[in-house]
Formats: C-alpha cells, sequence, structure tokens
C-alpha cells in the first residue's frame, strides 16, 4: 500500500512534467558542485581522480535523498532561530553561510596555488590525500544538496519523483564528470575561470544566507558570458597556433 502511495502519480501528466523540469533544475544546480568535485581532484594523483569523482558524485546523491527523507526537519530550517543587525537567520542560513565562507577561502587558496605555484618547502602543497579530498566534497556536497533539497521542495509535491530527479541528475553528471575533469585539466585558463565562479557562487551564498538574496538569473548569466567569451578566445587562440 506504501509503494502504491508513493507512485500514485505515474498516472498524472502533470507529475511527468514536474519530473521533467526538476531533473533539468537539478542538472543545472549540480554544475557547479560538479565544478568543484572537478577541481578538487584534480590535486589527486592522476590514478585516484576518477574513483573520487564518482564517490563525490555518490555522496551528493546520498545526501539529497537522506535530506529528502527528513522534509520536516528541512523545512523547519527556515524558521529564525536568532537575528544578526536586524536579519533573522535560520539553521538554513547557517548552513549556507559557512558553506559560502568555505568556498570563498577554499577558490582563493586554489587560485593562489594555479598562479603562485607550491610554495618551496610546503608539505602537501601541489597534492591532497585521498581521505581529504573525500571531506571537503563531503562538505561542500552538504551545502549544494541542501540547496538542492529546498529547491525539489518548492517544485513537486511528490518525494517520490523527487529522488527519482536527483538519482537521474546524479546519473547524468557522473555519465559527464570525465569529460569535464578532462576538458579543466587541459585548458588552465578555463580551470582559472571555473575557480572564479566557485568564488563567485560562494559570494552568492554568504549573501543568501544573510537574506541579500542575488537573483541566481544574474549569477548564471554572468558565468555563462564569462565561459563564452573564454570559448571564443580558446579558439582565437588555436586557430593562430
Amino acid at each position: 500500500m506504501l509503494a502504491l502511495a508513493l507512485f500514485d502519480w505515474i498516472s498524472d501528466p502533470n507529475a511527468w512534467i514536474a519530473l521533467g523540469t526538476l531533473t533539468a533544475l537539478e542538472i543545472i544546480l549540480g554544475i557547479d558542485n560538479l565544478v568543484f568535485i572537478t577541481i578538487l581532484t584534480g590535486r589527486l594523483p592522476a590514478e585516484q581522480r576518477a574513483k573520487a569523482r564518482r564517490i563525490g558524485l555518490g555522496l551528493a546523491m546520498i545526501m539529497r535523498i537522506a535530506l529528502l527523507s527528513m522534509l520536516s526537519m528541512i523545512m523547519g530550517m527556515t524558521s529564525p532561530l536568532f537575528t544578526v543587525f536586524s536579519n533573522a537567520i535560520s539553521g538554513r542560513d547557517i548552513v549556507l553561510i559557512v558553506g559560502g565562507l568555505f568556498l570563498l577561502v577554499k577558490s582563493t587558496l586554489e587560485i593562489h596555488h594555479q598562479v603562485e605555484g607550491p610554495q618551496e618547502g610546503a608539505v602537501g602543497a601541489a597534492t591532497i590525500t585521498f581521505g581529504a579530498a573525500l571531506t571537503q566534497i563531503a562538505l561542500l556536497d552538504l551545502v549544494f544538496s541542501l540547496d538542492s533539497v529546498i529547491t525539489a521542495i518548492g517544485t513537486v509535491d511528490h518525494v517520490s519523483v523527487m529522488i527519482i530527479a536527483v538519482v537521474l541528475s546524479i546519473v547524468v553528471m557522473v555519465m559527464f564528470v570525465n569529460v569535464v575533469a578532462t576538458f579543466v585539466e587541459r585548458h588552465p585558463t578555463f580551470k582559472m575561470l571555473a575557480l572564479s565562479f566557485l568564488f563567485l557562487i560562494g559570494v552568492a551564498l554568504v549573501a543568501d544566507g544573510l537574506e541579500l538574496h542575488i537573483p541566481k538569473g544574474y549569477v548564471y548569466f554572468a558565468m555563462a558570458f564569462s565561459m563564452g567569451i573564454e570559448l571564443l578566445n580558446m579558439r582565437l587562440r588555436r586557430r593562430a597556433a
């Protein structure tokens, strides 16, 4: 009976439309997570990168499904806990602020590493351990998963539809993660641009946590415009070569 109740939407065309829409949204929301995983695993030894990417995306899927199973807690995280400078701060806001700050610090350190190179005598500056990479991926998966789940809750009414959309989006990302990683690793300027995107996302997360909402359309437009310019530059450099 429970299984039938979970899938009573199958005969509803609107539910299928919602499934397709939510899957597309989850893929779009997962792009920044995918870029972060690609850049972070790029510091691992070559033979460990593909495995770390798959595990990282697997962790993202597990976290999203786990959070979806705790809908009441997620909805309760929007309740104000305290006030800072006339802004009511909720549990969701705290997660977004902490995650945004982590992204700002991490992207800044990665940009420094790309520009300056590893410091002489620094231990582990060029690479990180497999466990450290998975730990950092898990922390950001938590932040991105919260945003993804809140989007799912606001888009559809059926938990089973949300879970299917999450699984489908992760499957698509697993299929293309190595393609994205290879492209980023072959083009250092594009990698720098991706790190700038992570910094921008960190700013947006902190602002969102402080109730200073930046429309995501503006963020995505800026990212798409910059990416288009860089693709044109890459084509011009290829022709010149």
